[in-house]
């Protein structure tokens, strides 16, 4: 496990992925992120609302071995968050690309989704 890539997904250089949906990006982080954090035990997710810029702090993954920083792959409003991982954040080690989404974010420029890796470049990468 730690270097599942999907095609349907987007892909940023710090290890984000993004999914959009008629102007609605789901974003988390990969799979080989969530495994070299190891253990996730807690996450700081963004207020519903909040507006953030491609780049910026998104919120923090705190495992048993380190605290990440999550950037926005893209800038727009924090249109939902996955409640779940309040209670249960070790759902990012079990389901990176599925249960364990962090974010929806409504996208303020979809120009910004041409800067993102698609899945052959972030395997290279990794």
């Amino acid at each position: 496990m730690g270097d599942e890539v999907r095609s349907n997904l987007k892909y940023t250089d710090s290890h984000e992925w993004i999914k959009v949906d008629d102007k609605i990006a789901k974003v988390g982080i990969t799979d080989h992120a969530q495994s070299e954090l190891t253990d996730i035990v807690f996450v700081e997710l963004p207020e519903i609302g909040k507006e953030i810029k491609k780049g910026e702090e998104l919120c923090v993954v705190e495992s048993v071995k380190s605290v990440s920083e999550i950037y926005a792959p893209v800038s727009g409003k924090i249109a939902n968050i996955n409640k779940k991982l309040e209670d249960a954040p070790e759902t990012i080690n079990e389901s990176p690309y599925d249960e364990g989404w962090l974010v929806e974010i409504e996208v303020k420029n979809e120009s910004e989704l041409k800067s993102l890796l698609d899945a052959d470049a972030y395997k290279k990468m990794i």
